[in-house]
């Protein structure tokens, strides 16, 4: 079954009343969406009022209402997929259908404020990426997610060695160019954001958090529950690791592992107070934190191939 392309109508393409501002590069606004038809139409006219000139493309993720007949009435430029593969999978769709240089990624639930379009689109130049950032508990659903969020935030500050502010906020601006360069890497799921983030960040490309206000879902219901975000975080943090620096994890494991070695051979000595006598901990401990090490070191060597730069 093939993607079905709806084209927005032209009248309504062509009512604005908001003054054009010029920007020095051409822009994309693309809209993942799922079951969202009571709010997309919305969404799209206020982002026409602050981006008239702009590219709004909407993929719908095989919504089962009718939020591909309200985007493009809204004049939008609509992508129907024929099966519903997760707001990882319609951003990468999206990216790639854009045909602005640059390209915002937002939520169709109305949490992101179209408002906010100007001061991220203002920074793209020094910046590669800029990403709406959530300065307050208020701004996420629950104290949960808000936890395990932070959590994702530190251990992706580490491993990237430069603070991560708030790498699952899926409402962003950026350089379509650069994240064409690691699309292939992004997961169809809501994992994209922080793997976007850190792919720009190991690269050596420039990310500014900037903060905003996030609002409340303007209605529907979030597609996440409490256990599924949990064991979501578990799986974003192992994916982290395997991508983008094995060795910060790995190399603290077998430093561990070895001073675990070390500190069963003292105490064999002092219990049996025989020097030369190595007890079966101390060499199975030494040997595994050996293999960790070169394990780590060899996927470190893999996770760094991902990130070499290509020729234009």
């Amino acid at each position: 079954m093939a993607t079905e392309i709806l084209d927005p109508p032209a009248t309504i393409m062509q009512t604005t009343t908001a003054p054009a501002r010029s920007w020095p590069f051409t822009i994309s606004v693309v809209i993942p969406a799922f079951n969202e038809g009571p709010r997309v139409g919305a969404i799209i006219h206020a982002i026409r009022a602050e981006l008239p000139q702009a590219e709004i493309i909407v993929v719908d993720d095989a919504s089962s209402d009718d939020t591909s007949a309200q985007a493009a009435a809204a004049g939008a430029h609509v992508i129907t997929r024929p099966h519903n593969m997760g707001n990882g999978a319609g951003v990468k769709t999206g990216v790639r259908a854009a045909a602005g240089e640059v390209v915002v990624v937002m939520d169709a639930d109305g949490q992101h404020d179209p408002a906010d379009l100007p001061r991220l689109l203002e920074l793209i130049g020094p910046y590669d990426m800029v990403v709406a950032t959530r300065v307050d508990r208020e701004s996420q659903e629950n104290a949960v997610r808000w936890l395990g969020n932070g959590a994702v935030n530190t251990f992706g500050s580490y491993l990237v060695g430069m603070p991560m502010l708030d790498l699952t906020s899926g409402y962003r601006a950026v350089k379509r160019a650069v994240l064409l360069e690691f699309l292939h890497l992004l997961p169809n799921t809501f994992g994209w954001p922080n793997t976007s983030a850190m792919a720009l960040a190991k690269a050596g490309y420039h990310i500014r958090f900037e903060p905003v206000t996030m609002r409340k879902r303007q209605g529907g219901r979030s597609t996440q529950k409490l256990f599924k975000n949990g064991v979501r975080n578990v799986l974003i943090m192992l994916r982290m690791v395997s991508l983008f620096a094995p060795l910060r994890v790995y190399f603290p494991v077998a430093l561990v592992m070895f001073a675990l070695s070390l500190l069963a051979y003292i105490a064999s000595v002092a219990v049996n107070g025989v020097w030369l006598k190595i007890p079966n901990a101390t060499a199975a401990l030494f040997v595994g934190g050996i293999v960790v090490f070169m394990f780590g070191l060899l996927a470190e060597q893999i996770a760094g191939l991902r990130f070499e730069r290509r020729d234009p």
